[in-house]
């Protein structure tokens, strides 16, 4: 049996890439009775007499898999957050970074709309760029029409599978035509009064992409922790991975106990005071989470 890739997922229908061609597939009957749902990004085993007539039989084991947006066996997550119209929130850059990491995805960061700011404004941007570059991850400052930053994107694409995460209004979509003009994603124009787009795209789909394949999804239409324990979150942390072996109590919180080797680098700046306020409120919105049955 040909083995291909879901790359949409739209109407009970199921579209196959395989060897350069799409089948229009649907699903076995048995997976509804184990309640398995395939998604985009799953590697499929299927069956087609042609192409538009086709059943997935089998779906292989993921990776990881997401349940909003729903898309399975990602490699990296691009992160894209506005300087301006929605200003720069790096509360819930860090929330979207925490998630990533939970599912051990590679993130990385753009930053759009820079041609839109001042001067002091933009100085502010270059210290979050080289905070979050300290710890690891690779940022990109982006305009319209800025060839130099859209190149820098679209090297982090190549034979990967990735997913776009951003508050709507960040500018997903314009980054995607921006790097493939024949994409012609629909985009809408920032909401005055709520200072924040509109959703503009309806279902999950991989598109080619400098010789990747992306996903513009929906949203992360959750960005709650459900799923993400206490003694999960310091290793969505980098900075605290670095240094958690100096801690004196295996399986350290870094909040109360003493000897942390994770406040102490805060303390001395190697860890950012504002990247730890935001792990202790994520641990407290954790600690808080009423319990599900």
């Amino acid at each position: 049996m040909p083995t291909g890739k879901i790359i949409k997922a739209l109407s009970g229908f199921y579209y196959v890439l395989y060897e350069g061609d799409v089948y229009q597939c649907r699903g076995r009957g048995n997976f509804r009775k184990k309640k398995v749902t395939p998604l985009v990004g799953d590697i499929v085993e299927f069956k087609a007499d042609n192409k538009e007539e086709g059943y997935i039989l089998a779906i292989e084991n993921r990776s990881n898999e997401f349940v909003r947006p729903p898309i399975a066996n990602v490699d990296q997550a691009l992160i894209v957050t506005s300087a301006i119209h929605p200003d720069f929130n790096a509360l819930l850059l860090d929330r979207f970074l925490v998630l990533v990491e939970a599912k051990r995805i590679e993130p990385f960061i753009v930053i759009s709309k820079m041609d839109q700011l001042s001067e002091d404004k933009i100085e502010e941007m270059q210290a979050y760029k080289a905070m979050y570059e300290r710890i690891g991850y690779s940022v990109i400052l982006s305009a319209v029409n800025d060839s130099q930053s859209m190149d820098q994107v679209q090297s982090h694409l190549a034979d990967r599978t990735t997913v776009i995460a951003g508050q709507s209004g960040v500018g997903k979509s314009t980054l995607l035509n921006s790097i493939d003009p024949r994409l012609s994603i629909e985009t809408d124009e920032i909401s005055e009064s709520l200072g924040r787009g509109k959703h503009t795209t309806r279902h999950v789909e991989l598109y080619d992409i400098s010789n990747g394949l992306v996903a513009d999804t929906p949203g992360f239409s959750s960005l709650e922790f459900n799923d993400l324990e206490l003694d999960q979150l310091p290793e969505c942390f980098p900075e605290f991975v670095a240094v958690q072996d100096g801690c004196k109590f295996r399986g350290c919180l870094h909040h109360k106990e003493p000897k942390c080797a994770v406040k102490s680098a805060v303390e001395s700046g190697e860890i950012a005071e504002q990247r730890y306020t935001h792990y202790l409120q994520f641990l407290e919105e954790i600690q808080n989470r009423k319990p599900r049955y």
